[in-house]
């Protein structure tokens, strides 16, 4: 068998692992609802869950919430990832920088910046800036540190070798340090992006007054367990195919 056949029957039997693991998870669910009598507030029938989805995307309630998170991911990302390149590239000219700044945004990496919500709270109020200011704050730093470790620890030949055949500070960017550091940034977009749908779903649950997250909270306050159930699994469907389109991105990025 050759290289690529092995590779896609590895492909389909990953896909096959996969989807036998759900399809035991919804089995034992539905046992524990029906069999042991669970109660259904605290774990609705897997059935009623599905019922209540598919009224969900027929009614199509669900568009207003789904626009605030999105445009507020849109915005967040945005501001992340502008700042991030920018910041990152202007630190990795200099040695020097790199090992000041370097470790400093690493080491706020490092802590919980969510802790701070009631502060994004108090300046920017519970509507979409304060969850804009937190996805934009978390998913700064893992793009501008991939950014550093792109441009920064570019391998010294290829740099003296451009500059020996009198190559111009463009021409360094455009043909040395951008293909070389490209992978590194766009790994640090992905993660980027995915901390800061995390963190903008995270902080509706907590406080806010609109999008995905706030549903959810709204219909478990309401003791609505099925339609909450509902909800996180619309939001769980949405998280998981954005990111699986920012993945397809960065592998066909990668390729070229």
């Amino acid at each position: 068998m050759s290289a690529g056949g092995r590779r896609d029957r590895s492909r389909l039997w990953s896909r096959a692992v996969q989807a036998g693991f759900l399809i035991a998870l919804v089995g034992i669910w539905y046992l524990g609802t029906t069999r042991f009598r669970i109660s259904p507030i605290l774990l609705p029938n897997p059935v009623n869950v599905y019922d209540e989805l598919m009224d969900v995307l027929r009614t199509g309630e669900f568009i207003g919430d789904l626009r605030v998170t999105l445009t507020e991911l849109a915005i967040a990302f945005s501001i992340s990832s502008t700042l991030g390149i920018t910041l990152g590239y202007l630190i990795s000219r200099s040695q020097y920088t790199i090992r000041v700044f370097e470790p400093l945004f690493a080491g706020i990496y490092s802590v919980p910046i969510i802790l701070f919500l009631p502060l994004y709270i108090l300046f920017f109020g519970l509507g979409p800036p304060s969850k804009i200011a937190l996805g934009a704050t978390i998913s700064f730093f893992p793009i501008i540190l991939n950014t550093i470790a792109g441009f920064g620890y570019v391998d010294r030949i290829y740099i003296l070798s451009a500059k020996s055949m009198g190559a111009s500070d463009l021409q360094l960017f455009r043909w040395v340090l951008f293909p070389a550091a490209f992978p590194v940034i766009l790994t640090g977009l992905r993660i980027g992006f995915t901390v800061a749908l995390l963190s903008i779903l995270g902080s509706e649950t907590i406080a806010s007054l609109s999008g995905l997250g706030h549903r959810i909270v709204h219909l478990a306050e309401g003791m609505d367990t099925a339609r909450m159930f509902a909800y996180i699994a619309f939001a769980v469907a949405i998280a998981l195919t954005l990111n699986t389109v920012t993945s397809t991105l960065e592998q066909r990025a990668r390729r070229r």
